[in-house]
């Protein structure tokens, strides 16, 4: 029982999405690609397939595989609670395909970009091997790339503990929601530190803001049928098209109300 509790705890962000979706809605289509999540329903929503090697071959990713179609839109959503990461991948892509983006509160802006203006001569710690960690080296003061499974020069998972507290800006991959740190990770930043939450499992959602997140970055998928057929062939993030880079400020956002 008490972790069941724990596990609560570390998961309030994603029971106050739930809470403020419209989850009467019928569940149109399903696919779960090596790399990227889609689900349809009012709208269609992105989440990150979890890497397969990440986890012992004779797991089971999904358990009602085939029969997802027949459950309802609040079923998987709430799946996004699981402790299995493949199933939470899908729920968190049909939070995100529930969520009505308010385009007004939004701005067409990379989050590479917002990092970089956001970090020059500062200590960053980002959470997860984005592409543009080259880019943002050359502007911050230092980086600190934390990563699950490193690559050459990036820092192990366990130092995060030590060094997202030192950030003046914090940048954590959306994956942070399907592998049920993003409260850990958000509660290690300084109360001072510019944070941004980024990447196609993000929430384009102001209930983020309520936990301390200055931006986030996410995406709306423009082009439903163009989005499933890429995810359903193995599509990267980089390679799907059919999606807008949205990116919405909680300056911009709070003026506005």
């Amino acid at each position: 029982m008490a972790g069941n509790t724990a596990r609560s705890k570390q998961m309030r962000i994603i029971y106050d999405l739930l809470t403020g979706l419209s989850l009467d809605t019928k569940v149109k289509d399903i696919s779960q690609g090596p790399f990227q999540t889609a689900v349809l329903t009012k709208n269609c929503g992105l989440a990150s397939t979890p890497h397969w090697n990440n986890h012992p071959q004779g797991d089971i990713a999904v358990k009602e595989a085939g029969e997802l179609l027949g459950k309802t839109a609040s079923e998987l959503a709430n799946m996004a609670l699981s402790p299995n990461p493949f199933e939470a991948a899908i729920g968190m892509a049909t939070i995100n395909s529930l969520i009505d983006v308010e385009e007004r509160q939004c701005v067409e802006m990379n989050a590479a970009d917002l990092l970089v203006k956001r970090g020059k001569g500062k200590k960053v710690a980002l959470v997860g091997h984005f592409p543009f960690v080259q880019k943002l080296s050359q502007a911050a003061k230092c980086l600190w790339v934390i990563e699950k499974h490193p690559r050459e020069g990036d820092i192990a998972e366990n130092e995060a503990e030590s060094l997202i507290p030192q950030a003046e800006v914090v940048g954590i991959t959306g994956s942070a929601f399907i592998n049920h740190t993003i409260e850990h990770l958000l509660a290690l930043c300084s109360p001072k530190a510019y944070i941004l939450v980024l990447g196609g499992t993000t929430p384009l959602s102001p209930v983020l803001f309520d936990y301390g997140v200055d931006a986030i970055s996410g995406t709306k998928v423009t082009d439903a049928n163009m989005v499933l057929k890429c995810v359903s062939q193995g599509a990267t993030f980089r390679q799907l098209k059919g999606i807008k880079l949205l990116t919405m400020l909680k300056q911009r956002v709070t003026s506005a109300e």
